[in-house]
């Protein structure tokens, strides 16, 4: 078996107030393994048969639907991915841990895409962007709540969905998949 984490996009803010035991409970009934939280803000890690994982991300997405009528956009990552997500992060140790994410995209985004994001930012506020794998690093520099780059900005500019966390929360999910 594998370790696995499940990053719910929407959890938690707004009014899609979940209890992390209803979330475990959930996931529970879909006959996963090994399930537990990390931050209350929508981590879910479990174990998973090493076979393709194609669709996972549909189904915890279709269950969050179903469940609670909410709709959700889910990451599922590996320890690997959660670790480049860290160390890969090129502003890990310069900027604060809390003011510096990894957005979780659904696919890889477009380099083209990429590159016109970061210009219209870099217009619009003092974030910093990198490209990763699967992903998008970002420094708020100056704050998340003050900032103009929202996960709708991102989306309609790469075209695709993602979830973002801290690199505090990162670690912390890496942590418990050691």
């Amino acid at each position: 078996m594998t370790r696995y984490v499940a990053l719910f996009g929407s959890i938690n803010v707004g009014g899609n107030r979940v209890t992390m035991a209803d979330l475990r409970w959930a996931f529970e009934r879909e006959g996963l393994t090994g399930l537990e939280t990390v931050v209350a803000s929508g981590n879910l890690l479990f174990d998973y048969d090493d076979r393709p994982l194609d669709g996972l991300e549909d189904l915890f997405s279709h269950v969050m639907l179903d469940r609670f009528d909410i709709r959700s956009f889910v990451a599922v990552r590996d320890r690997s991915a959660i670790a480049e997500a860290v160390e890969g992060n090129p502003f890990t140790g310069i900027g604060k841990d809390n003011l510096v994410h990894t957005l979780f995209l659904e696919r890889e985004p477009d380099r083209a895409a990429f590159d016109k994001l970061a210009a219209d930012q870099a217009m619009r506020g003092m974030e910093k962007l990198a490209i990763g794998n699967r992903s998008i690093y970002i420094d708020f520099a100056n704050g998340v709540a003050e900032s103009k780059l929202t996960g709708a900005f991102i989306e309609r500019r790469l075209g695709c969905r993602g979830t973002a966390r801290n690199v505090r929360s990162i670690a912390r999910i890496l942590a418990k998949m050691s």
